[in-house]
């Protein structure tokens, strides 16, 4: 029996194999859980809710206590066959939504951009999988088959390593851990801590960082007693960037809700979104079309509702041939964002995938 989803972390991975049943909208999955009808759920959720979802029941789900063992990178011919959109439109495109920002039609937008890529042989998305938990310390990968979303997805994988947990499950304990600001890394140490240190104390950062954090705990409240969010974020590292991170908990009031139900509630933050949620989700529509699975969530949950879901970034998906790759990278918006700086940032976390591809980074830029 073939595995067809992976996640992998610091708690350990699961793996599902077989597929009893999809479900293409994640209401109906929850209600297979609360009535018994199925013993797990697998998939992902796409970044537009009223998408078809990539879930199902696996007929085998594997809980370890170990990650992933992580692989070298192979080493791949590896070519841009398009960007969408060219650098300079990207650009544009920023210095437009701050224009808009600035005239009060939003808060807060996510843009991003997309690069189509050739690979010279076809992928195995496990081997992928393990390729990106080699490039971080946490050893993060997921790798998720996309048929159950439908004929379109036949044969199609999204696979990554995201460092940002959207929600974790356990009993009735609940815990978040949203990223949002971003500053590269240097090889040379006295600028990467002087990086930090400008990201630590970047007003703009800190604005978008907080949009984050309110809706998450807006979208919490109704299902818990409590919850609780550091006053102020912490500074995290991937091996391309730096990352302002806040460590959330809460408890729930019914120990029934599910994983799968906050996950629902939850995806899309204003991480991979916007403020308002609403806005911004119809300006993304505007610029850049239908994203699919990039900025969704990806994740597993158990009978008894507990199970982990990731936000769908530092991603790939592959196409059916599995030589065709997708991949994308996104930026916050906001009214003091400088739009060259936020094409450097989309470069920078394109690294992430390429070198899980053993790609040259360097072919994500202009």
């Amino acid at each position: 029996m073939d595995t067809n989803f992976l996640l992998s972390g610091r708690p350990g991975s699961v793996t599902g194999a077989g597929a009893a049943r999809a479900f293409t909208d994640g209401a109906g999955a929850v209600a297979a859980l609360r009535s018994g009808e199925c013993d797990g759920i697998v998939g992902a959720l796409p970044f537009d809710v009223d998408g078809p979802a990539a879930l199902w029941e696996p007929a085998r789900l594997t809980v370890d206590h170990n990650p992933v063992r992580p692989a070298w990178p192979q080493r791949h011919g590896v070519t841009v066959a398009a960007r969408r959109p060219e650098p300079a439109e990207h650009e544009r495109r920023v210095a437009e939504v701050v224009a808009r920002i600035r005239a009060g039609e939003a808060d807060k937008v996510v843009l991003a951009r997309a690069l189509e890529l050739d690979v010279d042989e076809a992928l195995d998305p496990l081997a992928l999988a393990a390729a990106f938990a080699n490039g971080n310390a946490a050893h993060n990968a997921f790798a998720v088959a996309l048929d159950a979303a439908g004929d379109d997805f036949t044969g199609q994988w999204i696979v990554g390593a995201s460092p940002e947990l959207l929600v974790r499950k356990r009993g009735r304990e609940v815990s978040c851990r949203p990223y949002a600001g971003t500053m590269p890394r240097s090889p040379d140490p006295h600028v990467d801590e002087q990086r930090a240190a400008a990201l630590r104390g970047s007003a703009k950062d800190l604005a978008e960082h907080a949009f984050v954090v309110d809706f998450l705990r807006e979208r919490l409240a109704p299902f818990c007693t409590e919850v609780d969010a550091p006053a102020e974020p912490v500074l995290l590292s991937t091996g391309e960037l730096w990352h302002l991170a806040t460590p959330i908990t809460a408890t729930l009031a019914d120990p029934a809700t599910t994983s799968l139900d906050l996950a629902l509630t939850l995806s899309p933050t204003p991480a991979l979104g916007g403020t308002p949620s609403d806005v911004a989700a119809a300006m993304i529509a505007e610029y850049e079309g239908d994203r699919g699975f990039y900025g969704g969530a990806v994740g597993w949950c158990n009978a008894d509702g507990d199970g982990d879901w990731v936000v769908t970034i530092r991603c790939v998906q592959l196409a059916a041939d599995r030589r065709r790759v997708t991949a994308w990278a996104g930026g916050g918006i906001v009214a003091d964002s400088d739009p060259a700086a936020e094409l450097a940032e989309t470069t920078a976390k394109f690294g992430t995938a390429l070198r899980a591809l053993g790609a040259d980074p360097a072919i994500a830029g202009s």
